[in-house]
């Protein structure tokens, strides 16, 4: 059931999720559906559990700098198919098995790796503004892969008069036209940033 929710979610977007519609995708009576789930509240924590429960934390990492950076790359795929998630993910008050293994694990990661608890919870917290923020960016913009990239940054140079926006013109055709640009590519560049403030904030605290 709980496949097929998300699976709806995905497709429809989650103002449109109700039991009869879940029913109706299920082909079951939506009045049946209470027997795996008390309300829509507890639809939308078994939704978000299982959410969390594909993004990958890599017991094997060398390291809390690789894991924490293999969780985020994760994180950020998961949310890419499940932008209805984005705002849900930190929302729910009754936490399910699957989202507490992983914040126990991203926890226990960084405490192994010599981070106080003050300190894990301060990389906790920025790691995943930065993955939630990203996402919910990614997920607004008004084009998808690298053709519609450049079609679009052509339209606007096209209506945009080069020497009133000088560097919004340097921008698009010195970094956005350039062959195999993708907006996506930024996330990984930004992440190393905040994974090497955590390095130098962890040895120096």
């Amino acid at each position: 059931m709980l496949r097929a929710a998300v699976a709806y979610a995905d497709e429809h977007g989650i103002a449109s999720l109700s039991m009869r519609k879940l029913g109706e995708a299920l082909a079951v009576e939506a009045m049946s559906l209470y027997n795996h789930v008390a309300n829509k509240d507890d639809l939308l924590d078994g939704m978000v559990d299982h959410v969390f429960g594909e993004i990958v934390m890599d017991p094997g990492a060398s390291g809390w700098r690789q894991a924490m950076r293999l969780r985020a790359i994760s994180a950020r795929e998961v949310l890419s198919r499940h932008r209805w998630a984005i705002g849900l993910l930190d929302s729910r008050s009754s936490p399910g098995p699957a989202t507490l293994r992983h914040h126990d694990a991203v926890l226990g990661s960084l405490r192994a790796g010599g981070f106080s608890v003050p300190m894990a919870a301060h990389a906790f917290a920025v790691l995943d503004s930065y993955i939630y923020g990203f996402a919910l960016q990614e997920a607004a913009l008004p084009f998808e892969g690298p053709q519609e990239t450049e079609d679009l940054a052509q339209a606007i140079l096209e209506g945009m008069p080069a020497d009133e926006f000088p560097h919004l013109t340097e921008l698009a055709v010195e970094h956005v036209l350039q062959p195999g640009y993708e907006f996506g590519s930024e996330f990984e560049f930004g992440l190393d940033l905040i994974l090497d403030g955590l390095e130098r904030a962890s040895v120096a605290g």
